[in-house]
C-alpha cells in the first residue's frame, strides 16, 4: 500500500489563490512539477523565490557557502512570539555565539546521558497505550504525549505529569491550533518597526508557554547557584561558557533556547513518531520485524545497536515525511544558478519533502521501502538529496537526539502492541509547523502476547 501524499495544485494560480492554499497547507500549495524541477520560480510583485532540488545547488546553500545564504525572516515572522531571539531564527555572530553555548550539550557522549528518561518515557507509553486497546486511537496527540515527556526528563529531569510541564504542553497544544505557517510578513516584506498581525490568541498561548518555561528556567538558575541542579540538558546549557568570550546564556536567552528545544524536541518528535507507526500499520512485515528486533532490548544503551531495521524504518519515515517540509534562505548578493541571474535578496527554498520523493533521483520515491538505505540508491541519496535535519552549519544540533528518541519509542511501541490502521480513508498529510495528519491518524492496537513478533 503506498503512503499517502497530498494532491498537488495546478501549474498556474493567482497569487491570492496561491497565499490562501499556502496558509492553509504549503505542501498542496505545490505544483506536480515541483517533484521533478531541479529548480523552479516563483515571482510576486514584492520578491521573487526559488525551489531548489539539484542536489549541487543545494550543497552549494547548505554546506559550501552558508554565509552568504542566511536564514530567511519571511517563515521566522511567524513564530517570534514564541521562540524570540531562539537559536532557530538568528543570523551571523549571534547565530554563532549560541550554537557555541549550545552545541555541547548535544555531543556524541551525551546521547548516553539522556538514554535513561527517554527508555521512561517509553515505558510510559506502552502503559498509557496498554488503556487504549481494541478501539481507535488517535496516535498523533499520544506521540505528542510522549515526546513532551521526553523532553521535560530529558531537559528539566521532571515527567510530564510534573504541573509546569503539563501546563506547558497544554499551552503548546493551543499555540498549534492557532499558529499558521505564515504571516502576513511572508508574502509582503515589512520593516522591522512595523507590527505584526498576529491572532490574539497565537499571541496569549506564545506569553503564556513563555512565562511557564521562564519559571522552569529560573528556578534551574538557583538550583545551579545552590548547587543542587541535576546533571541535565538544561543545566549542561545553562553552565557552558562561550569559548570566545566567556559568557552564559542570560534568563531571557535561556528562555528563548529552551522554546525552540521544545518546539524542535517535541513538535518534530511527535510527527515523525505517529507518522512511522501508521506506516508500520500499513505494512505489517516491516512491523513484525521491528517487533522482532525489539524484544531483545532491555535498557542499556547498548540496545541502540541492535534496533538495525527500526533506524531504517524511522530514516524512511523521515524520508517521506520530514518534520520540517521546508526551509527559506536569503542570497546576500548576486548569483547565477542554472542560467538564472538570482537578485540579491530573493527567497531560496529548500525542500526536504519534495527533494525526498524527487523523481529523478530516488528509485520509487513514494514507496515506503526501508531496505532502500542498503541499496546503492539509497547510499547515494542519503549523502545528496536527504535533508530531514538539513545539513552543513546550520544542521540541527538535537539530530543524534532525534535518532535515537525516535527508533526507541517506536520500537517499544511495536513491541507492546500489533497495529492496525483503523477504518476509513487514509490520514491526509498537511503542513502547519510541521507535517501532520490533517484529521488525525487513528490506529487501533492490540496486546501482542509474551514472545509474539
Amino acid at each position: 500500500m503506498r503512503p499517502p501524499k497530498p494532491r498537488s495544485r495546478p501549474d498556474r494560480v493567482s497569487l491570492r489563490h496561491y497565499a490562501r492554499l499556502f496558509r492553509e497547507d504549503i505542501l498542496s500549495a505545490q505544483p506536480a512539477r515541483l517533484y521533478r524541477a531541479w529548480m523552479a520560480e516563483f515571482r510576486t510583485p514584492f520578491f521573487r523565490s526559488y525551489l531548489m532540488n539539484q542536489p549541487e545547488l543545494v550543497k552549494t546553500v547548505l554546506k559550501d557557502r552558508p554565509g552568504d545564504f542566511p536564514k530567511s525572516d519571511r517563515v521566522g515572522e511567524g513564530l517570534r512570539p514564541l521562540l524570540g531571539e531562539s537559536v532557530f531564527l538568528t543570523n551571523g555572530a549571534t547565530w554563532e555565539r549560541q550554537r557555541r553555548i549550545i552545541d555541547p550539550a548535544f555531543e556524541g557522549g551525551r546521547l548516553r546521558d539522556t538514554w535513561a528518561p527517554m527508555w521512561e518515557a517509553g515505558q510510559r507509553i506502552v502503559a498509557r497505550l496498554s488503556e487504549r486497546t481494541g478501539t481507535p486511537v488517535e496516535i498523533e496527540a499520544e506521540a505528542s504525549h510522549a515526546a513532551a515527556d521526553v523532553i521535560f526528563r530529558t531537559l528539566f529531569s521532571i515527567p510530564i505529569e510534573d504541573e509546569i510541564a503539563q501546563a506547558v504542553f497544554r499551552e503548546f497544544r493551543t499555540y498549534q491550533r492557532s499558529q499558521p505557517i505564515l504571516n502576513i510578513a511572508a508574502f509582503v516584506p515589512l520593516p522591522r518597526w512595523l507590527p505584526r498581525f498576529f491572532r490574539s490568541d497565537t499571541k496569549r498561548a506564545a506569553a503564556r508557554i513563555r512565562g511557564l518555561i521562564r519559571q522552569l528556567t529560573e528556578a534551574r538558575m538557583a538550583a545551579i547557584r545552590a548547587g543542587t541542579a541535576p546533571d541535565d540538558l538544561a543545566t549542561k546549557i545553562m553552565t557552558t561558557r562561550d569559548p570566545e568570550t566567556g559568557e552564559t546564556f542570560s534568563t531571557d536567552e535561556m528562555v528563548d533556547q529552551v522554546a525552540i528545544f521544545f518546539l524542535a524536541g517535541h513538535e518534530t518528535s511527535a510527527s515523525a513518531l505517529a507518522w512511522a507507526l501508521y506506516l508500520l500499520a500499513i505494512h505489517p512485515d516491516w512491523q513484525a520485524r521491528v517487533a522482532e528486533e525489539a524484544e531483545g532490548i532491555e535498557g542499556a544503551f547498548s540496545d541502540m545497536s541492535r534496533l538495525r531495521i527500526s533506524r531504517d524504518v524511522f530514516r524512511e519515515t523521515l524520508r517521506l515525511y520530514p518534520p520540517v517540509p521546508m526551509m527559506v534562505r536569503e542570497n546576500t548578493c548576486p548569483e547565477r544558478f542554472r542560467d538564472r541571474d538570482i537578485r540579491r535578496g530573493s527567497q531560496l527554498v529548500l525542500s526536504p519533502w519534495h527533494l525526498h520523493r524527487h523523481e529523478r533521483l530516488w528509485e520509487a520515491p513514494d514507496d515506503f521501502d526501508p531496505a532502500r538505505w542498503a541499496t546503492e540508491n539509497g547510499k547515494t541519496c542519503a549523502r545528496d538529496a536527504y535533508i530531514p535535519f538539513s545539513a552543513g552549519a546550520r544542521v540541527c544540533p538535537g539530530a543524534g537526539f532525534a535518532m535515537v528518541e525516535g527508533p526507541l519509542l517506536m520500537a517499544l511501541i511495536v513491541r507492546a502492541f500489533r497495529i492496525a490502521a483503523a477504518p476509513g480513508a487514509a490520514p491526509d498529510p498537511v503542513a502547519h509547523l510541521t507535517v501532520r495528519a490533517r484529521d488525525g491518524i487513528h490506529l487501533v492496537l492490540t496486546p501482542r502476547g509474551p514472545h509474539e513478533a
